[in-house]
């Protein structure tokens, strides 16, 4: 089977997003051929390179997004009124459904048919004049957006959209619309692929969808975190209009992209909830968790001891979402009842806003827990350390969660937590707030509090630390729980079964020509499709048909290609 894998900002690219489950993915299905369609997102991630590959990737092909290629496409006169009919449709679309979220939310079906015929529309018109990066970036674009904005019937946001609101709305959907002027669609790219796998949702799945609508090709989307969530967290400033316009744009395209799959998975069941408010069909939707690496944690997991019982640990990246302060607050209180204790945060910050957040927790502190003179601890040592993994005291995340009894988690926004996977995995007994898919990955083998309530967090500190019993039961169960669901092993099985299952299910019919342009025999799959419904002529007959049959099901049998058939 040949796999078209999509990916947006990642696999291949050293610094990419998913790269780690990508990388696995494609290495643990080695009996099958990937093609890589990689959109890239800085100049920086380009120059970084790729990661070692494989050799069941066959090529690899990439397009960047964060700079505006000149196609050199000049628009007649009949494909400049096309595109501003299409684009004028697009923009319609999303003045009159800005802030909506999908077809679930109460948008009319007519709408969304705009928006797919409108994205189709602009893809044919690529296709015919070779790009369309010209036109998305001109000034008729950003006209014909204005217009939609101010025609009868459009939301609120949208007429009160001001020229910097058209500009940063027409930029962004430039640049998300630039796979329509790709040249990846024909036969000897995604339409020579069995199945496009998309690794993320938004522009990355376009190329998918487009593959499918021109050349038929089953499309599979998986989403760790869903775009639309991602948008509404890192634009909580950008003006109404521009939120509202980019909100309707990514609630079209994910409804349009989980209408044309095949199948929609998502790394745990808050990210299926997103694509269900999406638009996304209940029927369509699996839940493959991430797979992680168990072997890197396998010695601390195995061993029932931990370096310090009196020490509590968190791990992660330093940023104002993991809300330290509230987890500061809790240790002044868990320090009244167990003065013993002692907290390691172990993380690097998480850019600029990050280390400025990283000062703010040192200064709190030092302000709540000055250096003591008496008590348990030496004169100028305070309870709470800030480190990083790599020094000579925690060179492997291991070793952090090891250093600890407890594993203690204090975010206000989370989606899947990694740093809970990983001190289950060393059979750590959690303390965690109730956010993302925190209740869905511990399942009942942690302590769970409402988030910034440090009082609460705590308390369920301080049960912990004063029964060891308690965090032996725990630990144990929290690290089969985690063997069980979330290695890379149940992860690339799951994969597995689910590319089978669409191909045999829709398969491609093509028909590939060799070089004197005669059909070429055993290029593809071999199928028996017997396209009728079958139905029992007498009981005895149906006593001796196979249960599918009697139901009166259609019948598709599907026979592998023998091993180098391609």
């Amino acid at each position: 089977m040949r796999i078209g894998l999509l990916t947006e900002g990642g696999y291949p690219y050293v610094s990419g997003d998913a790269r780690l489950w990508c990388d696995r993915l494609v290495r643990g299905l080695a009996q099958h051929e990937f093609d890589v369609y990689a959109l890239s997102r800085s100049e920086h991630q380009e120059d970084e390179g790729w990661i070692p590959l494989p050799r069941n990737v066959r090529r690899v092909r990439t397009a960047p997004l964060w700079m505006a290629e000149d196609d050199e496409v000049v628009l007649g006169r009949r494909a400049r009124r096309r595109f501003t009919e299409c684009f004028g449709e697009l923009a319609g679309v999303l003045c009159g459904a800005a802030g909506t979220t999908g077809v679930s939310d109460g948008a009319s079906t007519s709408e969304a048919d705009r928006f797919a015929n409108a994205l189709y529309g602009l893809a044919e018109l690529a296709r015919q004049e070779g790009g369309l990066a010209g036109a998305l970036r001109s000034e008729a674009a950003v006209r014909t957006l204005e217009r939609a904005c101010r025609a009868p019937g459009a939301q609120r946001a949208a007429r009160e959209a001001r020229v910097p609101d058209l500009l940063a709305v027409a930029t962004y959907l430039e640049r998300a619309l630039r796979p329509l002027s790709l040249d990846w669609y024909e036969d000897d790219g995604l339409g020579a692929v069995d199945l496009c796998h998309a690794a993320s949702g938004g522009t990355a799945a376009l190329p998918g969808l487009l593959a499918r609508h021109f050349t038929g090709v089953p499309l599979m989307v998986t989403e760790y975190g869903v775009r639309l969530r991602t948008h509404y967290l890192t634009a909580p400033d950008a003006p109404p209009a521009v939120r509202a316009l980019l909100a309707a744009f990514q609630g079209r395209l994910a409804a349009e992209v989980y209408g044309r799959a095949e199948i929609v998975t998502a790394g745990n069941t808050h990210a299926r909830r997103w694509q269900e408010r999406c638009g996304a069909d209940r029927e369509k939707l699996r839940t493959v968790y991430p797979g992680m690496n168990a072997l890197p944690f396998a010695e601390v997991g195995e061993s029932p001891e931990c370096a310090d019982p009196d020490t509590l640990v968190w791990v992660g990246r330093v940023e104002p979402a993991k809300d330290l302060v509230s987890l500061l607050h809790a240790f002044a209180d868990v320090r009244k009842q167990v003065p013993r204790t002692r907290l390691r945060i172990v993380g690097a910050p998480a850019g600029p806003e990050g280390a400025a957040y990283l000062g703010h927790c040192r200064t709190l502190a030092a302000q709540l827990f000055p250096d003591e003179a008496e008590g348990p601890h030496a004169a100028g040592d305070n309870p709470v350390s800030f480190e990083e993994i790599g020094g000579p005291e925690l060179p492997f995340a291991a070793d952090a969660y090891a250093s600890g009894a407890v594993t203690v988690l204090s975010s206000v926004v989370e989606g899947f937590p990694v740093g809970l996977v990983e001190a289950m995995l060393c059979g750590r007994p959690t303390v965690s707030t109730d956010v993302g898919a925190v209740v869905e990955v511990i399942g009942g083998t942690g302590l769970v509090v409402p988030p910034r309530n440090p009082r609460a967090l705590a308390e369920a500190c301080v049960a912990l630390l004063r029964d060891p019993e308690r965090r032996a039961r725990l630990g144990a169960a929290a690290r089969a729980r985690a063997l069980e669901l979330f290695t890379v092993e149940q992860n690339i099985e799951a994969f597995h079964g689910i590319y089978l299952e669409i191909v045999s299910r829709s398969p491609v019919r093509r028909v590939l020509l060799d070089g004197a342009g005669e059909p070429l025999p055993f290029a593809v799959p071999a199928e028996a499709h017997v396209p009728v419904h079958w139905t029992a002529a007498s009981p005895r007959l149906a006593a001796r048909s196979a249960p599918g049959w009697a139901a009166g099901r259609p019948v598709r049998a599907t026979t592998p290609a023998p091993e180098g058939a391609r």
